[in-house]
């Protein structure tokens, strides 16, 4: 039989899930997202990708500014839901909210827990050169993702894999398992384990300061500071005053004075080894390969990028 679900999610990420819920028969009684906000262009108000397909679908929009009050408590118990699905939403729930659907409230994180606990799961997987990653469907509490888990799905990180990569992997990923530990759940069979102790790390949200490349980092860790910061926000560095993102590079050869080029390919001398730039983004153009950039701004051997 299938239940009757509150869904909770803004960012494109949470999409997936959305239409695979509806897909499955589920009743969405209500549908929260973030409030619209202004576009930076012509500053038009901008509703979320969830908001955007939850209508498509004609299913009602809740756009509460807090979930704090007892208006906005009132109305998430007034949905008589079984249970609530959460992904990426952009809100804390509060105790009181977590405890009003039947079953309880389930969430979508992007890692295996314990390991990248917050707010920024994907990108710190892929800078800290993490081989794997996944989805973790989770039984909410009031602590930072640190609810027991009901189901877990793993996936690969390749070598080269870029945090958006990553992202468009473990979007669709997250769908199927959430409809999977739903269909559990339907059947009483659902087993929420406790997340152990061991092996917690936090992902937290990337600043900006820590979007600068710095070249005296060994190569392995600058590669993955580079992929883990695409296509958002970008690492970047400077040529000739000029800012240029990075948004994909592989591993180089050679050595030499870090930041410095090894060749008029793009072949940078990183604290240990090299990495070669593949992809690149100067100030408000489009991204482009190595050789069209080249053809725009030499970069000959002994050119030092900062």
């Amino acid at each position: 039989m299938p239940l009757r679900l509150i869904f909770m999610g803004t960012p494109d990420f949470a999409v997936p899930t959305l239409l695979s819920l509806a897909a499955a028969g589920h009743d969405i009684a209500a549908v929260y997202t973030r409030e619209a906000k202004p576009a930076r262009r012509g500053m038009e108000m901008q509703i979320t990708p969830v908001e955007r397909e939850a209508r498509r679908l004609g299913l009602p929009v809740l756009t509460p500014s807090t979930l704090k009050t007892e208006e906005a408590q009132a109305t998430f118990r007034a949905h008589n839901a079984d249970a609530a699905v959460v992904v990426a939403y952009g809100m804390i729930l509060p105790k009181s909210l977590l405890e009003a659907p039947r079953l309880g409230c389930f969430n979508v994180h992007a890692s295996l827990l314990p390991r990248w606990r917050g707010a920024a799961p994907i990108n710190r997987a892929v800078m800290a050169g993490d081989r794997e990653s996944g989805i973790s469907i989770m039984q909410m509490d009031e602590g930072l993702d640190t609810g027991a888990v009901v189901l877990m799905r793993a996936l690969p990180i390749g070598a080269d894999m870029t945090a958006g990569e990553l992202h468009d992997a473990l979007a669709p990923l997250g769908a199927a398992s959430m409809v999977e530990a739903l269909t559990t759940l339907e059947a009483g069979a659902l087993e929420a384990v406790p997340q152990p102790d061991t092996g917690v790390t936090y992902a937290q949200k990337i600043a900006k300061a820590e979007s600068r490349i710095d070249w005296t980092r060994p190569w392995r860790d600058v590669h993955n500071h580079i992929r883990g910061l695409s296509p958002f926000p970008g690492a970047w560095f400077e040529l000739g005053g000029v800012r240029v993102k990075v948004r994909r590079s592989t591993k180089g050869e050679g050595r030499g004075m870090p930041g410095v080029a090894l060749d008029d390919r793009l072949t940078i001398a990183c604290g240990d080894g090299a990495v070669r730039l593949v992809e690149l983004q100067r100030a408000g153009k489009q991204p482009m390969q190595a050789d069209e950039f080249l053809r725009g701004t030499a970069v000959a051997r002994g050119t030092p990028l900062t």
